[in-house]
């Protein structure tokens, strides 16, 4: 039977005049691993920080199992800024030391690309002060996961990841041992990783069992029993309940509620896109050209990141554009950008990009254009336009548009300045929008979004008529958006992938290997005399340590004994003694090494 090793019982939880956690009890054993859904602002984070006793609850307790390990990874970290790299994951182990653990090599080379860590200016020996919130946000991580933990509780962990970090984090996670709970907006890292969901909605938190996708099964057919949703929240599910079922096979699990329940919630509802109607639609807003670039080179500053490019992009097409870090992806769409608002006066480096005369380019860059913060939400939009054509005779006012957004009647009067990060990325993705763009580059679009936000995206550009490129390291969202996927490797070439970012991904680890070194021959076994000599002397030196670390470990067990009743003191203890015997698996493994050798 899974041993409990936290529970959190009737814990209740407000801020100002909201009531974040309402009588929440819950409980976390051996081997689970659960996925923290959400809308921003509901509570996700407050709970997995009252979960690891980083805050206290109003209401309620939460009790940790005696000698508990527990690694957290929070939005904020407490990387010392004046320590290298090299100091806060590695700490005090020399070279040969962590070099010659596999798990340390795995660990910095998924999360930084190579040993070497490649973008940093110094390696390992990197000062940690002068580098980026992301940066910071990868080492911390790095520093959990090389540690032993019985819990690791993980805040937004894809963050600042590329594609190949996200996939190596989601199967790093799942040959580890340690139970785990993560809050998350990506999707497929939900499906790979997690075989629970928790659900916190307006206080209460709701269980379901299997990942993200049977997550989605399983509400969609609960809010068809109870019928407790509003209509448009409803009908927003059930959309994506059908692109899951529809869309993308072998994505999950048998659900674990009865399929016939899940048929007749999808019977009526449309397949995601019309892809042909909205080509013709786009061909009659564009023509036939939008971009064409023919032999072009793309240079950021003295580095070439593509050359001899010729590529086509047409009316209708949907792009999700993939690579990895530095290969050029924003380059490109600036240069393409540039091109449109020139109407073609400023090129590239070297080629030529011609632009379509009808081409009205809406571009979301990474950064979060400013606006007036006293402006209401609603003024904001409508500085751009009252009513906004979404084609297909639909039409929406600013208003309307806003509350798909989730900005509700209430939140449209707020003042911009009082947002938080995710609720003006969504003020700036719908200001794009009412624009009426007929082409779309979105860069990193789904950065500080909840679930929810996503689907509703999702959900308007499943029905947008134009051309649309997509960079996201969100899989889930590149595959619901775009029917594409091209990729740039870091050679320069622009590559369409047929199997899209799984083919990317294959790509991408045999380039890596291609690149790694060669093996050096094993030497000879033909130990010496003075060999053997130094290998029976370290084994002494072994065996003497080992006879001390027996008597450390029976002391140990008495003190514990002894102290029953004491917790803080076994906790203190107990977590001396597994310290004690990892250190002489370590020593016992080496003396059989030495005892083979002499």
């Amino acid at each position: 039977m899974a041993v409990n090793l936290v529970n959190v019982e009737a814990v209740g939880k407000v801020y100002g005049t909201r009531a974040l956690l309402d009588g929440v009890s819950l409980g976390v054993s051996e081997g689970d691993r659960i996925g923290v859904v959400g809308r921003n602002g509901d509570g996700k984070t407050t709970l997995i920080r009252i979960l690891a006793r980083l805050e206290e609850p109003d209401t309620g307790r939460v009790t940790q199992s005696g000698g508990l390990r527990m690694g957290i990874l929070t939005q904020h970290d407490s990387l010392d800024p004046a320590a290298t790299i090299r100091h806060e994951i590695i700490g005090d182990m020399a070279d040969h030391e962590w070099a010659g653990n596999a798990k340390v090599r795995d660990i910095i080379t998924g999360l930084f690309g190579s040993l070497d860590l490649p973008g940093f200016t110094h390696g390992l020996d990197t000062v940690i002060g002068p580098l980026s919130g992301g940066e910071r946000r990868r080492i911390a991580l790095a520093k959990l996961l090389i540690d032993e933990q019985d819990l690791i509780v993980l805040d937004e962990p894809t963050n600042h990841l590329d594609v190949e970090g996200i996939s190596w984090l989601a199967g790093h996670l799942r040959e580890r041992r340690s139970a785990l709970v993560c809050v998350t907006h990506d999707r497929w890292f939900l499906d790979q990783v997690c075989t629970r969901m928790w659900d916190v909605q307006r206080g209460s938190v709701f269980e379901y069992e299997g990942g993200y996708s049977d997550y989605v099964f399983a509400r969609a057919e609960r809010e068809r029993i109870a019928a407790t949703e509003e209509a448009k929240r409803q009908n927003l599910m059930r959309k994506e309940l059908a692109w899951l079922r529809r869309g993308a096979p072998a994505r999950t699990s048998k659900p674990r509620f009865r399929i016939e329940a899940a048929n007749a919630l999808i019977a009526d509802v449309p397949p995601p896109r019309d892809t042909s109607e909205l080509m013709r639609f786009a061909n009659a807003r564009l023509g036939r050209t939008v971009f064409d670039l023919e032999d072009v080179t793309v240079q950021a500053g003295p580095k070439t990141l593509l050359k001899h490019l010729t590529w086509h992009l047409g009316p209708g097409d949907r792009i999700g554009l993939v690579g990895v870090n530095g290969a050029g992806k924003t380059s490109l769409l600036r240069a393409l950008a540039e091109a449109a608002r020139t109407q073609g006066d400023v090129q590239p480096a070297a080629g030529t990009v011609t632009v379509g005369k009808t081409v009205r380019l809406a571009y979301l860059s990474q950064e979060v254009g400013e606006l007036d913060p006293s402006l209401r939400v609603l003024e904001a939009v409508q500085r751009v336009r009252d009513r906004v054509d979404l084609g297909k005779g639909r039409e929406m006012t600013a208003g309307q548009l806003c509350e798909q957004f989730g900005f509700t009647k209430e939140k449209q009067w707020t003042p911009v300045g009082d947002l938080s990060g995710g609720e003006r990325r969504r003020l700036q993705i719908l200001r794009l929008l009412m624009d009426e763009p007929n082409v779309l580059f979105l860069d990193e679009p789904t950065n500080d979004l909840d679930i929810e936000t996503l689907t509703q995206l999702e959900d308007l550009l499943d029905g947008w008529p134009g051309s649309m490129i997509v960079i996201s390291h969100d899989r889930f969202f590149i595959e619901r958006t775009t029917d594409t996927v091209m990729a740039l490797l870091g050679d320069g070439a622009l590559r369409m992938l047929p199997r899209g970012v799984d083919e990317y991904l294959e790509r991408r680890q045999r380039m890596v290997e291609a690149a790694a070194p060669a093996p050096a021959p094993a030497p000879a076994k033909s130990a010496s005399a003075g060999d053997a000599r130094a290998a029976k002397k370290e084994l002494q030196k072994i065996e003497r340590q080992l006879n001390k670390m027996a008597d450390r470990e029976t002391s140990l067990h008495a003190k514990i004994a002894e102290n029953a009743t004491d917790f803080e003191q076994v906790a203190k203890l107990d977590a001396e003694l597994r310290e004690l015997i990892s250190e002489r698996d370590e020593l016992e493994m080496r003396w059989l090494e030495l005892a083979e050798e002499a």
